[in-house]
């Protein structure tokens, strides 16, 4: 049971610890979504941009987090 409570934790954690990322995902789907509901872009291409989207923000998290603290 404790390491459920650990995992459970760790978890969060990892989503509570830099919340700009999981924001930023979250736009970057509502937005692909909106692309492929309202103007009728391929799904095709919705998904390549959700894909694309989406490693670009992890991209940028690593490189933000792997920067020295002093900086």
């Amino acid at each position: 049971m404790t390491m459920l409570k650990e995992l459970a934790a760790e978890l969060i954690g990892m989503f509570v610890g830099e919340m700009q990322l999981p924001i930023s995902i979250l736009a970057v789907v509502a937005v692909v979504g909106s692309l492929v509901d309202f103007i009728g872009l391929d799904p095709l291409l919705g998904g390549a941009a959700l894909l694309f989207g989406c490693l670009i923000l992890l991209t940028a998290s690593v490189l933000r987090g792997a920067r020295p603290r002093g900086s």
